[in-house]
Order: C-alpha cells, then sequence, then structure tokens
C-alpha cells in the first residue's frame, strides 16, 4: 500500500482546481459584503453569516429577511426552499464521505453547489489521503467566499465600475466542469450517447423541466428527474452493480 501524503501534499493536488470557484466566489462575496453594507448592516456581519450560514443564494435573500418584520417560520421555510437542492448532493456524496472520520461533519456541512462539482470531479491521486483532499477543497472554497464578503464590506464603497453580470462567472464555471467532464469521458461521436449517458440525462433532464416548469421553478424538478433516470440507468453506467448489489444483499 502507498504512503498518503499530508495536507500540504493534498492542497497542492487539489488547490488548481478551486480556482475557478475562487474567481466566482470572491466576485459574488464582494456584492454581497456591498449589499449588506449599503442596506445599513455592520462591517462585522457579512463576514459572520458567510462564516455560519455559507448558503449564497440565502445569504443574499436573507438581507430582505432582516429588514423585514420578524416571522422567523417564513425563514425556516425560505431556507429549506432554497436548500432542498442539497438533499441530492447528500445522497450523490454517501460512499464519497462514508469513511471520513470527524471530518465528514465539516465536509457535509460545506457542501456548496461549487464545491460538490469539485469534489465530484477532481481525480485525487492515490498517494493523497482522500479525506485530507476533501477537506481543502472545502476549506479553500469557504475562505474564498468569506473573503470576498470581507472584501466588500470594507472597500466595497471605493468600486465605481458597473459590477451587473458578474454573478455569471458562477454560470461559466459549471459550463467549464462539465466540458471538462466531457473531454474526460471521450469526445468520439460514434460512442458518444455510450459514453455520456449522466451528461446528457443532466442535460435534457434540466431543458424538459426548464420548458414545463420555467426559469424559477425547474432545478429542484430537473434534480428529481434526474435522480430518477440515472438510478432506472444505474446497470447500464454500471455494468458491475448488479454483482455489487447481490454481494451486499448477501451480506446483509
Amino acid at each position: 500500500m502507498k504512503e498518503k501524503h499530508g495536507y500540504a501534499a493534498a492542497f497542492r493536488a487539489v488547490f488548481k482546481y478551486t480556482l475557478p470557484v475562487m474567481a466566482g466566489y470572491i466576485f459574488l462575496g464582494t456584492t454581497y459584503g456591498i449589499l449588506m453594507r449599503t442596506s445599513g448592516y455592520p462591517v462585522w456581519l457579512p463576514v459572520v453569516t458567510a462564516l455560519i450560514i455559507y448558503t449564497g443564494s440565502m445569504e443574499f435573500l436573507m438581507v430582505g429577511i432582516l429588514a423585514s418584520a420578524f416571522n422567523p417560520a417564513a425563514a425556516f421555510a425560505t431556507a429549506v426552499m432554497v436548500g432542498a437542492r442539497h438533499l441530492f448532493y447528500g445522497i450523490s456524496l454517501l460512499g464519497t464521505y462514508r469513511d471520513m472520520g470527524p471530518k465528514k461533519f465539516y465536509l457535509i456541512y460545506t457542501t456548496s453547489d461549487e464545491t460538490f462539482s469539485i469534489v465530484y470531479t477532481t481525480p485525487i491521486p492515490e498517494v493523497i489521503d482522500k479525506g485530507k483532499a476533501y477537506l481543502i477543497i472545502s476549506l479553500l472554497d469557504q475562505m474564498y467566499w468569506v473573503a470576498g464578503a470581507l472584501f466588500g464590506t470594507l472597500f466595497g464603497g471605493l468600486i465605481t465600475f458597473n459590477t451587473t453580470g458578474l454573478d455569471f462567472v458562477m454560470t461559466a464555471m459549471f459550463v467549464v466542469i462539465l466540458l471538462s467532464q466531457w473531454v474526460e469521458d471521450g469526445t468520439a461521436l460514434k460512442t458518444m450517447l455510450k459514453d455520456h449517458i449522466s451528461e446528457l440525462v443532466g442535460i435534457f433532464g434540466s431543458l424538459l423541466c426548464l420548458i414545463v416548469f420555467g426559469p424559477d421553478h425547474f432545478i429542484i424538478p430537473a434534480m428529481i428527474v434526474i435522480f430518477v433516470a440515472l438510478t432506472l440507468l444505474r446497470p447500464v453506467l454500471d455494468p458491475e452493480y448488479p454483482k455489487t448489489l447481490k454481494t451486499q444483499e448477501e451480506k446483509a
């Protein structure tokens, strides 16, 4: 068995994969910090919420929630609806985080959309402990968001250029991740259907739900459609799955 290296080696192995997240989180975190300051909140609050809440969409919504009449039930319902997609991330990462020990709690807590994408697609060398690598990814991503919020709340008033459209950087990042996964799985047209079933399910499932439910409500239905489709296609995607399932049933 090869010796597993420590956190320094894990950092060197995964840092480059977090750079797209850094670009997006610095911009979005800065926007969040500016919004909080211009809404009259103290300089420390954006940083604290970035550390504790760490849910980008919910943090932006929280600006309005804090300014409205106190209604914890409505705030809780909003948080559940906004974060419902994380249920699917959790299901997808059950095996990945199964044997992570105490690190598992922090890994679960910091599983954002972007962190999930990086963890799920980043190749970890055999000589690197996966738990340490995933911990570095999660920690770096959260620190990018906190740094952006800190920058925005401290220096937001000095920014004079038009920041409209900066949030598109996150969409661009997910496109890059999809293309990277597509290239890794193979680019031959004759084997497209065989090699890219999961990507095609994601693309067409999302388009279908976008048409049916509209741009404001399609995310959760799309995840349900993708989850069900990939579950049904599991024997095709993983030919060894029936044998693995039978072995698990025999052990149980």
